[in-house]
């Protein structure tokens, strides 16, 4: 996610114009050349199949005429550690597909450390901190993220309940309304559709989660599900906790190899409402801040805008580390996602990570009765008001192709007589049309 405004960064003839990151706060950095091919090489594969991906998709030399030299079986072999060393020798094809690397040689690389409590090793690649070049814009970002959570620690000396009920609020409004429900299930994967003067009130309760504008957290976000778990995704876990969490948001230029080209959105940049947000962005962060300040003093300005702004950008975090380090799998994905019930509590049915890889394109998430989803309840509501319409939901024949275990029952929460939705359909949403 991008807090402020991308710094200006001289581009490539020919590179798209970088935006910000999603998920967690991102910008623009330097651009990346992607040669213009056919999605995944072509290769049509159903979306029950996505735990064979690595046996099927290409590697880079498969498709191109440069880049590694590599077999597609001895490059799903490799570590992520030997992954990520040799993609990074060329430019980056962030439009190509990287089987996922082995997670038996990554536990086995030289040095790999190991996150407490989860199954794989890891191995940093970049340096968090100190022997690394800070840019204009990853200081802008620690600044405004440092003094949010210095602000947040004066919620104890201005608390009432008063206070209690604005966090609450704003935590749903911009949580659950903001990123889950529509930044996240509606705008990046398209689970469904709503009418217009719903669709962007509720995508300006994003905006002010100050995760970034809406078409760089998609595109970000459509970039982790194309390479989830590999040296293409912005935030692996396998470069640990810290960096999946949040490390990544503070290293633009690592970050942007991977997601700068935001082609893969130009379903949301065709609509001007939404260019207008990415170019004005500045203003919808300053501008929230200003007015909990005039209307609510020094106590709103701490509860309802730094406390919650922590709050929920931890929780998007969580996401992408803790359900991807801790839980378990009930469906076979090939990558590190987990079913986390805690995550899935406090981020409104986000936590149900492992379901949500199988198929990203459902907008249900807890698909057992008891995984509590929040945001599928609100989906579920507007279908039956008739506002949510095109509402996408895992088929029987698809759940029962990725249980890890025979279901002795149906799940009740697969779609009934609807077409299955194909991983061609689902690659092309991520990839875009370039």
């Amino acid at each position: 996610m991008s807090l402020l405004r991308q710094h200006t960064i001289p581009q490539r003839a020919g590179a798209s114009r970088p935006c910000l990151r999603a998920n967690s706060l991102l910008p623009a950095a330097k651009p990346v050349v992607s040669l213009r091919t056919k999605p995944v090489c072509a290769v049509k594969r159903d979306v029950t199949s996505k735990a064979a991906e690595a046996a099927v998709s290409p590697a880079p030399a498969a498709c191109e005429s440069t880049g590694p030299t590599i077999s597609k079986s001895a490059w799903a072999q490799m570590s992520y550690s030997q992954q990520y060393d040799e993609l990074f020798k060329y430019p980056l094809n962030t439009k190509k597909v990287v089987p996922k690397p082995s997670k038996e040689a990554q536990l086995n690389e030289a040095g790999a450390g190991s996150i407490m409590f989860s199954d794989f090793g890891t191995t940093a690649k970049r340096p968090f901190f100190l022997q690394r070049e800070w840019n204009p814009y990853d200081k802008q970002v620690l600044g405004f993220i440092g003094s949010m959570h210095i602000l947040a620690l004066f919620a104890p000396f201005t608390f009432s309940w008063g206070m209690v009920k604005l966090f609450l609020i704003m935590y749903f409004i911009t949580g659950c309304l903001g990123i889950t429900f529509s930044y996240h299930r509606m705008l990046s994967h398209r689970s469904f559709q709503l009418p217009k003067w719903l669709e962007y009130p509720l995508a300006y309760c994003g905006v002010l989660a100050v995760q970034g504008d809406p078409m760089e957290w998609s595109s970000s976000h459509r970039y982790h599900h194309l390479h989830t778990d590999t040296p293409l995704d912005p935030h692996s876990p396998y470069e640990g906790f810290w960096w999946c969490h949040m490390g990544w948001i503070f290293d633009n230029d690592a970050t942007l190899q991977r997601v700068s080209n935001r082609k893969n959105v130009e379903d949301l940049s065709s609509q001007p409402f939404y260019r207008w947000i990415r170019e004005t962005y500045a203003w919808h962060v300053a501008l929230p801040l200003i007015v909990l300040f005039l209307f609510g003093g020094f106590p709103a300005l701490v509860w309802g805008g730094a406390l919650r702004l922590c709050w929920v950008w931890h929780i998007t975090w969580l996401v992408n580390s803790a359900s991807h380090c801790w839980g378990y799998q009930d469906y076979n994905t090939g990558d590190l996602s987990r079913n986390n019930w805690w995550v899935g509590i406090l981020g409104y049915g986000e936590g149900w990570h492992n379901n949500h890889h199988a198929f990203e394109f459902s907008a249900r998430h807890g698909l057992e009765w008891w995984q509590i989803d929040m945001t599928w309840m609100l989906v579920s509501t507007l279908q039956k008001l008739g506002l949510a319409t095109n509402v996408k939901l895992p088929t029987e024949r698809q759940l029962a192709r990725l249980a890890i275990k025979p279901r002795k029952a149906p799940v009740g929460a697969a779609a009934k007589d609807a077409r299955e939705i194909s991983e061609e359909e689902v690659t092309k949403t991520n990839i875009g049309n370039s």
